[in-house]
């Protein structure tokens, strides 16, 4: 018995790697009320006029050494920091890291390949890094940003580059670098371990380094699945909130608020599950030097593409979103004055150069236009529009609403490669991939709880949860293809060496478990709707747990269950068809 649940621990971390998805019945990023929003005490939306402590450590050098940063100390960065040699950086809960007073120094924090961070804060105590300015002065692009570099795959330029906007010093300079380098014999690892980020807030990033030429908020240079990315905000960021370069980390719980480019931005083979988005954007900050002739490319709420030429080099951009709310920037235009230029904001999703990004059970709200399939790159065959054709481009199950010409719902580029046939679009986004919102521009009321003030003015004490009687209640679906291994449907608690599974989940008609544990008291298993209600109670011998079908009287919708044996109690939610 042993030696079998020695096993078990082995195959149930092993599958906590990629069991990243959790099912829900809603569509967005929020559980409705009584449920609690996961942004609540741990994030600020009101960071300009927060009160920070002043420095009292300078950070002027490269961390080649295990360091820890605690809360009893203020750091600033002094320039451009790496953490080198294989060394940790820890920070402990409650740290605030502040970036250079002056943006000539363009300091920001990077970790080096082999190297990790250990920045686990709590609801309570976020670490915070943010600009070094006084409250009220600070605006984005005061200084660069956190920066994660690791050894997964990249999906061009032979697997290694330069993180974007930093140069190397000399050939030997591998500092910024990020993916394998087949010439020193470095083979990509895709499960490579950056470190953890866990309640953490970045803020005013995004420095100028050069023309069109920033740092985002978080970048993620080829960070490997083995990193943990869980409830992280970027705010007033002047480049992309969150991009990620080619690998595969696992993200959970982000929030991009009020950045300048685009919110969620995926490149180079990047292949991570991410759960659990907000976005939300200000009409009157905006990207100031765009234009049509400038080359700089316009705001959007995702962004993605396989490579920058938009060729079929593999991996193939396909990273999977669940459970994202995204409000733009146009209703707030209406109600409370605010400008933007109609060039500069744009889409919602911009799905574009070969990229095989997948969204679903989503809601994006307010935008100039929705989801744009843009063919531009030297892919033949028509690039994206292809990979909708083929499947590998999933847009599913999501609520796209408040977009002022239903023409601009979603579409494709009129120029590029196109398929043979050509995509047709109505019949794809709304009859074979079930979104809501294209046949006619529906608005944007009566969806979230309150995504606006009265004035659209105000940012804070917002709700993003769906509303009473919403559409967003309902409609959430985990049966494609693209959710195939990646449904959370263990429950593992290494501290009293059990494990839990239930299966299937999704079901139709029963579901069983598969239920293991060093005791073998016997078993309480009760089930509940979402009112509360007890719908399934039993008392077993725990041989008989794993013997019995559960759910047979189920109508459809979510159950909470509860499995207690002596001291250990498992909760998951389960999904009746």
């Amino acid at each position: 018995m042993k030696n079998f649940y020695v096993l078990s621990i082995i195959l149930l971390c092993s599958l906590s790697l990629t069991a990243q998805i959790a099912v829900t019945t809603y569509r967005g990023a929020f559980e409705p009320a009584p449920a609690t929003m996961w942004t609540d005490s741990w994030t600020n939306f009101d960071p300009k006029n927060a009160n920070y402590s002043a420095p009292t450590v300078t950070v002027s050098a490269d961390i080649s050494v295990n360091t820890t940063w605690t809360a009893a100390n203020v750091y600033s960065l002094a320039g451009q920091i790496f953490v080198v040699n294989g060394a940790t950086l820890t920070i402990e809960p409650g740290t605030v890291i502040r970036g250079n007073i002056d943006p000539a120094s363009k300091s920001a924090l990077v970790i080096s390949r082999g190297s990790k961070i250990i920045a686990q804060g709590t609801a309570s105590n976020p670490i915070v890094f943010t600009s070094g300015k006084a409250a009220g002065s600070r605006e984005p692009g005061d200084w660069g940003g956190l920066v994660l570099l690791g050894k997964g795959i990249y999906n061009t330029n032979g697997g290694f580059n330069n993180v974007e906007g930093f140069a190397p010093t000399s050939s030997t300079d591998y500092r910024m670098k990020f993916g394998a380098d087949a010439s020193l014999g470095e083979v990509a690892d895709n499960t490579d371990n950056s470190g953890t980020l866990k309640y953490v807030r970045i803020e005013f990033g995004g420095v100028l380094l050069s023309a069109n030429n920033e740092i985002n908020g978080l970048t993620f240079g080829a960070v490997g699945s083995g990193t943990t990315i869980d409830y992280v905000q970027c705010s007033f960021i002047n480049d992309d909130s969150f991009e990620w370069f080619g690998g595969a980390v696992n993200c959970k719980h982000l929030v991009a608020y009020r950045g300048i480019d685009d919110d969620f931005d995926t490149d180079n083979g990047y292949s991570g599950k991410v759960q659990f988005c907000l976005g939300v954007r200000d009409p009157s900050l905006y990207d100031a030097t765009w234009s049509a002739a400038s080359g700089a490319s316009t705001s959007e709420g995702f962004e993605s593409d396989n490579n920058a030429s938009g060729d079929i080099s593999l991996p193939l951009t396909s990273a999977l979103f669940s459970n994202v709310t995204m409000v733009g920037p146009a209703y707030r235009t209406t109600i409370g004055g605010g400008t933007y230029p109609a060039g500069s904001y744009k889409r919602a999703a911009r799905i574009r150069r070969n990229s095989a990004l997948k969204i679903c059970n989503s809601i994006f709200l307010d935008y100039v236009e929705g989801l744009h399939i843009d063919n531009t790159g030297s892919a033949p065959n028509g690039g994206s529009e292809t990979n909708v054709a083929n499947g590998s481009l999933v847009f599913k199950n999501n609520i796209v609403a408040g977009i002022a010409t239903a023409s601009k719902i979603a579409f494709i580029n009129t120029t590029g490669n196109h398929p043979t046939p050509a995509l047709d679009i109505p019949n794809w986004f709304t009859t074979l991939s079930n979104n809501t919102g294209l046949a006619t521009a529906i608005p944007s009321t009566n969806i979230l709880t309150r995504p606006y003030d009265a004035v659209g003015t105000v940012y804070t004490g917002l709700d993003y949860r769906p509303a009473t009687g919403s559409i967003a209640l309902t409609g959430a679906d985990f049966t494609d293809a693209a959710f195939t291994g990646t449904l959370a449907t263990t429950d593992f608690n290494l501290t009293d060496n059990s494990s839990l599974i239930s299966y299937p989940n999704p079901f139709s008609t029963s579901f069983r478990l598969s239920f293991e544990s060093a005791s073998t008291d016997d078993v309480s298993l009760n089930a509940y709707d979402l009112t509360g209600r007890v719908v399934e109670s039993h008392k077993l011998n725990y041989n008989d747990v794993n013997n019995q079908e559960f759910g047979t009287n189920y109508q459809s919708g979510m159950y909470i269950l509860v499995l207690k044996q002596g001291e250990i109690t498992k909760s998951f939610r389960v999904i009746k068809r």
